[in-house]
C-alpha cells in the first residue's frame, strides 16, 4: 500500500483552485463531519494497518498521531489474550510527549465507562534510561494505567536506549530526532515479542534517515510485514478537515470559504516552494542535501573531533559580577582553549571568522589554515551558546592574539553581531577584520565558491555531526545557495536549536582566505656593489667613484 491518495502532480507547480480534484474542491450537501466517527477516512485507514511495520509520511496538522493515539489506547485498554499490550511514545519534545498522552486520557474515560473497568488519570514519573555507556539518567515521562494491567507511556524526551521496553512503539515526528537512525534500530528489538513499531514524521529532506527508511521499506528491504503510507494535507482536506475546522469554530462550511482557506494555508509559505510540498504534501525537498550532497561532506570530515570546542551557558551566568564572570572564563580557556591552540601548525597561515548569536542559536568562531595547495583547514571551533558578548570577545581575543601567522579574519555584522565585530575591527585593525553583511547579494557570491570547495575536495574539517548537519541546511532559495530558515535540533543537546551556524562561519572563513589582510615583515639587505669586494679601504678607484659612504661599509 504505497499511498492512500498519491501526491496531486499539481503541487510540483503553483496551484490553481480549479486544478484539484472534486473531492477537494467541493463541500457534500448536508455533510456531517461526525457521521463516520471520531476519526477522519485516512485516520481510520492508518489505524486499520496490522503491519509489525508502519511508517507514515505525512502532511502537517492532518490528524494522524490523534487517530494512532486512540488506536494505541485501545491496545493498551484490552486484555492479553484480545492482543493488549503496553504502548510508548516518542516525541521529539516534551510538548509532543504530554499532548499525545492528554490524547489517550481522553480516549481512556470513554474506554473506561465503556467496559465498566477503571484507568488511572495522567501520571508524571521519572523514566530510568540507560546510555551505550552503562550512564544511567532519569527522564520526565507520562503514563496511564488500565485495568488491563498495561499502560501508555509518553516520554517526553528521546530515550538513548529503548531495548529494554516491550509493546507497541510510535516513534513521532521521526525526521526531526537527532538519531532517527539508533532509535528505529534500537526499536526493531520489540519485534521479537511481538512488538509494533509505528513511525510518523512529516519530512525533512530527501537525505534524512527517517525518508531513507521509506524508501528501504517501498524497496521490500524490511520484508512483506512492513508497509508506507502516505498521508498529505489534501487526502486530510478531500475527508473533511476543512469542515471539521468549522465544526470546532461553530461556522457553518461554505465553498467560497473553504478556497479562501485552503489559499491561505499554501499561500503561508509564500516563494518557498520546496517547504510547502514538503510540510503539506509530503514530497520531501532537497533541502538537507541539494547543495551539498552528503558524500561531500562526509569526504571532508577527516579531522578529529576533538576540534570542536563548546561553551553552553545558563540564563543565570551573565547575573554574576564582571570579575566572576571574567575569571570563570578564563579558567575555561585555560582548561581546553590554551590546548587546542597549541595544536595550531606554525608554520601555516591562519584566519579566522564567527557567526554571532546570543540567545537562541550558537555563535560559533572557527580557525581556518592554509595548507598546501590553497587547501583549506579547519583545526579549531568554538561553539558558544548564551555567552555574554563580553565573554564571547575574552574567548576570541584570547584565540586570536595567539594564532600563528595571522592572516586576518570575517566576522558577522548583521544585527546584534555588529558591536563585537565593530569592537575586534578597533582592536586589530579594520582592514584586518572584514565586518560582512550577510544578505542574499553577499551568499550568492560566496556560498558558491564554499560548495565548490567541497565538490573539489579542498577543504578539511573535524568529524562532527552537528557541524554536517548546519552544512546540509545550505539549500537554494530562489536560485541563491544561503543558509535555511528552519531550525534543527542540536545533536549533543536536543534541548538546543541550531540556524546553520558553523556552516555560516565556514563561509565567513573562506571569504577571508580569499581576501587576507596582515602587516609585512622584512629585514633590510646589505647591498655592497658585486666586483668591489676585494677593494679595500683608500682605493683610489672608489676614491674617484664620488661615493665616500661606499667606504664606510668596509
Amino acid at each position: 500500500m504505497a499511498s492512500i491518495v498519491q501526491p496531486l502532480a499539481s503541487t510540483l507547480r503553483v496551484l490553481e483552485w480549479d486544478d484539484l480534484p472534486a473531492s477537494v474542491r467541493t463541500i457534500q450537501d448536508g455533510f456531517n463531519p461526525l457521521q463516520d466517527g471520531v476519526l477522519m477516512l485516512h485516520q481510520r485507514q492508518v489505524a486499520e494497518l496490522q503491519a509489525s511495520i508502519i511508517a507514515v509520511p505525512k502532511g502537517r496538522r492532518t490528524g494522524i498521531t490523534f487517530g494512532t493515539m486512540l488506536n494505541k489506547t485501545l491496545v493498551a485498554a484490552a486484555r492479553k489474550s484480545a492482543g493488549g499490550d503496553n504502548v510508548f511514545y516518542i516525541g521529539d519534545t516534551k510538548e509532543k510527549g504530554l499532548e499525545a498522552i492528554g490524547y489517550c486520557a481522553k480516549f481512556a474515560r470513554v474506554i473506561a465507562q465503556a467496559q465498566g473497568q477503571g484507568a488511572s488519570g495522567v501520571e508524571e514519573f521519572l523514566f530510568e534510561d540507560q546510555t551505550e555507556d552503562g550512564r544511567t539518567r532519569h527522564i520526565t515521562a507520562y503514563r496511564i494505567r488500565f485495568a488491563s494491567g498495561f499502560q501508555v507511556c509518553a516520554l517526553s524526551s528521546r530515550p538513548a536506549n529503548i531495548r529494554g521496553l516491550q509493546g507497541h512503539v510510535v516513534i513521532d515526528e521521526a525526521a526531526f530526532h537527532p538519531d532517527v537512525q539508533g532509535v528505529l534500530d534500537a526499536a526493531t528489538a520489540l519485534l521479537i515479542w511481538g512488538g509494533k513499531i509505528t513511525v510518523i514524521s512529516s519530512h525533512n529532506g530527501k537525505n534524512n534517515p527517517f525518508a531513507q527508511f521509506c524508501r528501504d521499506i517501498e524497496a521490500g528491504r524490511y520484508g512483506t510485514d512492513a508497509t508506507v503510507v502516505t498521508v498529505t494535507f489534501d487526502d486530510a482536506v478531500a475527508n473533511g478537515l476543512y469542515e471539521r475546522v468549522c465544526y470546532m469554530k461553530d461556522t457553518p462550511p461554505t465553498a467560497e470559504g473553504k478556497k479562501a482557506w485552503y489559499a491561505k494555508i499554501r499561500n503561508g509559505y509564500g516563494v518557498r516552494k520546496a517547504a510547502m510540498r514538503e510540510e503539506l504534501d509530503a514530497i520531501p525537498r532537497d533541502g538537507n542535501g541539494v547543495c551539498l550532497p552528503g558524500i561531500w561532506i562526509e569526504q571532508a570530515m577527516v579531522l578529529k573531533p576533538e576540534c570542536v570546542l563548546r561553551l553552553a551557558l545558563d540564563d543565570d551566568f551573565v547575573h554574576k559580577s564582571l570579575a566572576e564572570r571574567d575569571a570563570w572564563v578564563a579558567d575555561w580557556i585555560a582548561r581546553y582553549v590554551d590546548p587546542a591552540i597549541k595544536q595550531l601548525d606554525p608554520t601555516l597561515r591562519h584566519v579566522f571568522s564567527q557567526d554571532y548569536a546570543r540567545h537562541r542559536d550558537f555563535s560559533v568562531f572557527g580557525v581556518m589554515a592554509l595548507a598546501m595547495g590553497m587547501r583549506r583547514q579547519c583545526p579549531l571551533v568554538i561553539e558558544m551558546h548564551k555567552v555574554p558578548a563580553r565573554q564571547q570577545m575574552q574567548i576570541i581575543w584570547h584565540v586570536i592574539d595567539r594564532m600563528p601567522n595571522r592572516c586576518g579574519g570575517a566576522m558577522d555584522s548583521t544585527g546584534s553581531g555588529e558591536t563585537t565585530a565593530e569592537y575586534t575591527a578597533d582592536r586589530y585593525g579594520h582592514t584586518h577584520v572584514h565586518q560582512i553583511k550577510l544578505n542574499r547579494g553577499w551568499y550568492g557570491t560566496w556560498m558558491p565558491k564554499l560548495i565548490q570547495a567541497f565538490e573539489d575536495g579542498v577543504i578539511d574539517l573535524p568529524a562532527d555531526p552537528d557541524i554536517a548537519g548546519d552544512l546540509r541546511a545550505i539549500e537554494e532559495v530562489d536560485g541563491i545557495a544561503m543558509v535555511s530558515k528552519l531550525r534543527r535540533e542540536d545533536v549533543k543537546d536536543p534541548d538546543l536549536m541550531r540556524h546553520g551556524d558553523s556552516a555560516v562561519m565556514l563561509v565567513l572563513g573562506w571569504f577571508a582566505t580569499l581576501n587576507m589582510s596582515a602587516a609585512i615583515a622584512y629585514d633590510e639587505a646589505k647591498m655592497p656593489p658585486r666586483g668591489f669586494d676585494n677593494i679595500g679601504e683608500g682605493d683610489q678607484d672608489v676614491d674617484d667613484l664620488g661615493f665616500p659612504e661606499l667606504q664606510a661599509t668596509w
